[in-house]
């Protein structure tokens, strides 16, 4: 799929607004109605755009913490990523996981409900997973941007 300009407005301005009609979108971009479908049809089928959702605060519903954990492997090879990420992938404790240069080899985004709950998420969960040598857990105070500017 060619990324032009206009490709890239339309993926910019539904991060930014993923519910606007079409009709206003194309309209942003530029485009008529039915070819600004047509590219955000191609989008979703190339994977470009893989889905819709909203973005919750955390605060006026339950209460979750926020945990960044940096982890860190005993070794780099192939098969110790793979398999470190084949399991963080079961774990729905952990919203996102990142491979990272640095210090740590992985970053996660872990929600917990309280520290009580995240002791049970470190114990029965991150220190279980293959590979893993080293846990670093930090604790958000609060969110500055999330998700999206608006």
């Amino acid at each position: 799929m060619i990324f032009d300009r206009v490709t890239d407005a339309i993926v910019r301005q539904l991060q930014h607004d993923g519910r606007m009609s079409n009709a206003e979108l194309a309209q942003k971009v530029g485009l008529s109605p039915s070819a600004c479908l047509r590219r955000v049809k191609l989008l979703e089928q190339k994977g470009v755009i893989q889905g819709y959702r909203a973005i919750i605060d955390r605060n006026a519903t339950l209460s979750m913490a926020t945990v960044i954990v940096q982890i860190t492997l005993e070794r780099q090879t192939e098969d110790c990523l793979r398999r470190f990420e084949s399991r963080v992938k079961e774990c729905a404790d952990v919203k996102e996981c990142y491979l990272m240069t640095g210090d740590a080899d992985y970053l996660l985004r872990v929600e917990a409900q309280d520290m009580s709950d995240y002791e049970r998420i470190h114990k029965e969960e991150l220190s279980r997973m293959p590979g893993v040598v080293r846990i670093q857990s930090n604790f958000a105070i609060r969110p500055v941007v999330q998700g999206w500017k608006g």
